[in-house]
């Protein structure tokens, strides 16, 4: 490929005024990249929780509805009007989907030729397309031999659990507690507690999740479908002495269950009655939604506690370009061993239209990730 510009398909996401969203593929053409900048075909993007707020919003997937053609296909679905306030910035926008994702560089700018040719790592948005240009600071070459799916997740699940680490380290705890601990950001994170040498409480959801993660070695592991899962929580919490969790559920009352069971820990030393509560204190970050209800606080814990949101960008924003720098590093490093993923199932960008494709990774079920191929 010369100077001359090049044409694709992009996959889309619309929410109208009206309470409508709208999915489907547009035609896009790229132009000629900068000298900094290089253009990819992109073979492999994942589906990943944070893709889905923005791919699907609020809507009731129940009112999925299939359209279009088959080499255009759409989909449809109505958002209810109760969840249209939370969407309000983004009506009547057509918007380009995919956090992250991996291929081939088949054109570069003046001053990444050496590039062309190579398989790299993305992050930028708009990767649920076939083609997607990027500055090369954007970019990050995979070892040789990798393939664009082993790469396409090292951005966001990786930062996302090397910066959970960061964060306990800079607020002062020890050890953290973490649900939804099946995931595959999940088994990355328990890889890089036992290499660091950090006591990690794994909370999940079945029985299943938990011999997962022993069998990679999980010390800690607890699961919520057990009847006695608070007790475990807490032996769990004493062991280790985590009083930071980061969880990604959101709804219900787990961060409560979690918070309690730092509380119960904390107050075990003796000393004083107070009616505040332990001056130890407990931090639950919710970072995902896996659970849509309300989170529900019964402030049984004392005083010393805070509840807040983490995001991997505000987290990176806030540490700077060279511990940035470093964290990507090591994820380039280890990327085939510490920060592996596993996939369900690889579909192409007019298969990630399809209704029933839609229900099934809408679910965000732990273990079942789907990677987009938009080469298929």
């Amino acid at each position: 490929m010369g100077n001359e510009s090049l044409s694709g398909l992009q996959l889309r996401s619309c929410v109208s005024a009206s309470g409508e969203l709208h999915l489907g593929l547009r035609e896009i053409t790229l132009p000629p990249p900068g000298d900094d900048d290089i253009v990819v075909r992109i073979e492999a993007a994942p589906v990943n929780p944070s893709d889905l707020g923005l791919l699907i919003g609020p809507a009731d997937l129940r009112t999925m509805h299939a359209g279009g053609t088959s080499d255009f296909p759409t989909l449809t679905a109505s958002v209810p009007m109760v969840r249209m306030p939370g969407v309000a910035a983004r009506l009547d926008q057509s918007l380009p989907v995919g956090n992250e994702g991996a291929g081939t560089v088949v054109a570069a700018g003046n001053n990444a030729k050496g590039l062309i040719g190579r398989t790299v790592a993305l992050l930028g948005g708009a990767m649920y397309a076939t083609h997607r240009t990027v500055p090369v600071r954007d970019a990050m070459v995979l070892p040789e031999g990798a393939t664009a799916a082993q790469g396409a997740s090292a951005f966001v699940n990786p930062l996302t659990a090397l910066g959970m680490v960061e964060t306990m380290r800079d607020e002062g705890h020890t050890a953290l507690v973490h649900t939804a601990a099946a995931s595959n950001l999940g088994q990355m994170l328990n890889r890089i507690c036992l290499a660091d040498g950090i006591a990690l409480v794994n909370v999940v959801r079945s029985t299943e999740q938990a011999q997962l993660l022993r069998k990679i070695g999980a010390r800690h592991v607890c699961n919520t479908a057990d009847a006695d899962f608070a007790a475990r929580l807490t032996d769990a919490v004493a062991e280790t002495g985590a009083t930071i969790a980061f969880d990604a559920v959101g709804g219900g009352d787990l961060a409560d269950t979690i918070l309690q069971a730092m509380e119960t820990v904390a107050s075990r030393g003796g000393g004083d009655y107070s009616r505040y509560g332990s001056s130890v204190h407990k931090q639950v970050y919710i970072y995902g939604a896996l659970d849509l209800r309300p989170t529900t606080l019964t402030r049984s814990f004392g005083f010393a506690w805070g509840v807040g949101g983490w995001l991997l960008t505000p987290f990176l924003q806030r540490i700077g370009r060279e511990r940035a720098a470093a964290l990507r590093e090591r994820v380039g490093r280890e990327l085939l061993s510490t920060f592996v993923s596993h996939y369900t199932a690889t579909i192409s960008l007019r298969d990630a239209l399809k209704p029933e494709i839609v229900a099934a990774y809408a679910r965000r079920a732990t273990g079942e990730k789907y990677l987009i191929d938009p080469t298929l």
